[in-house]
Formats: C-alpha cells, sequence, structure tokens
C-alpha cells in the first residue's frame, strides 16, 4: 500500500509527553473535544509498521442503513485482557501518558484504517456508551489527513477536522451519548489514513 508521507512523518516516532499544543474546546456544558496537532513524530514509520503487521480484516454482515453490507474499512483490535504485549512497544508509552492526563486506563486499541476516499464509517456514537458513562477516546491518526466530524446526535450543524500525520484528537464528557462522529467518503486522498483508538472497555 503506497503513501507519500509528510515530512515530519519520516523523523524518529516519538510523541509529546507534554501536550505542548493541545487546545480544548467545549462542544456544549457537558461535552468537549481537544486537539493536538502533529502529536506523533515519525508517524510514517508508524503507519507503516502496523499496516505491515496488524491482522487488520474487513467484518462482514454489518448492518447500515437496513442493510446488511461489509463494513468499509480494515479493523484490528489490542486488548489489555488478552495479556498479548502492545503491537508496537510505542504504543505501550502512548498509552500510559495518555491514561495519566485523561485519567482513563485506556486498556483497548482499535485500529481502523481506511484505504481510500471510499472507505469510511457512517454517524456513530461509540457503542461502550452503554455500560461506560462519559467515556474518553484518543485517536491517534497516522497517514494521509481525512476529514473527521461531529454533530449532535440526530442531525444539526456539524463540526470538521482534517486528521491524519500524527495528529491527536480526544472526545470527552458526554461526547458518545449526545453527540455522533464520521469519517465520510471523500471524491479525492493523498492515500491511506490509519485511525489507532484508545479507549476503556
Amino acid at each position: 500500500m503506497f503513501y507519500q508521507g509528510s515530512l515530519f512523518g519520516t523523523l524518529a516516532p516519538e510523541f509529546d509527553s507534554s501536550f505542548a499544543d493541545a487546545a480544548r474546546l467545549d462542544l456544549d456544558h457537558t461535552t468537549w473535544v481537544e486537539l493536538v496537532p502533529g502529536w506523533l513524530d515519525g508517524a510514517d514509520d508508524v503507519f507503516d509498521e502496523l499496516v505491515a503487521t496488524l491482522p487488520l480484516r474487513q467484518r462482514t454482515g454489518i448492518r447500515m442503513y437496513d442493510q446488511v453490507l461489509d463494513e468499509p474499512r480494515l479493523t484490528a483490535w489490542w486488548r489489555a485482557e488478552q495479556g498479548d504485549p502492545e503491537p508496537l512497544p510505542l504504543l505501550r508509552d502512548m498509552r500510559r501518558v495518555l491514561a495519566e492526563r485523561y485519567d482513563e486506563p485506556f486498556d483497548s486499541i482499535g485500529f481502523n484504517l481506511y484505504r481510500d476516499g471510499d472507505d469510511s464509517v457512517a454517524w456513530h456514537g461509540d457503542r461502550h456508551r452503554h455500560v461506560v458513562t462519559n467515556p474518553v477516546i484518543a485517536i491517534v491518526s497516522v497517514g494521509a489527513p481525512r476529514p473527521f466530524r461531529l454533530r449532535p446526535r440526530g442531525g444539526g450543524h456539524s463540526l470538521s477536522w482534517s486528521l491524519g500525520n500524527g495528529d491527536l484528537f480526544v472526545m470527552g464528557g458526554a461526547c458518545q451519548h449526545t453527540w455522533e462522529h464520521t469519517v465520510p467518503k471523500v471524491r479525492v486522498t493523498t492515500g491511506p489514513r490509519l485511525s489507532i483508538t484508545f479507549r476503556s472497555v
């Protein structure tokens, strides 16, 4: 899978444990998001290593809009309860630093590969909102930038960010309960994007 990386993405992989460029936005009185642009240096190396080694698979039999379809992206999971080390040692360090900053154990990492502009995920809130109150979701995006959108649950004006090249985006408060997010299809993209999503399940 060819991806023409960014200049900064070719640096040796490391992340900013100080979160110096973090900018938090309150979406309403119970919901916030935080963006740290370029949080992970060397994102291209991380992308290449994970895409080459993860057991990425396409989930089948997914119900979308009253149809049963193949999910238009590839996924893989790591869970602490399984006892295996993280797919990369860097992910262990990232997980620990994120857990300390956001006061979450982050015992699960989901990987979603959007191979091209036809890969996407529909409007949704993460399912574990049904068992975790106000879960914090931390997403590190590597590879080419793609739009990531948020809107109030049920519809309304949406907000959009272009995430890739090592950006960190965190959703907190009641975001999974009262807002929805999507990675929409796009006509043109400069390459694939892999989201590395830290959750507490």
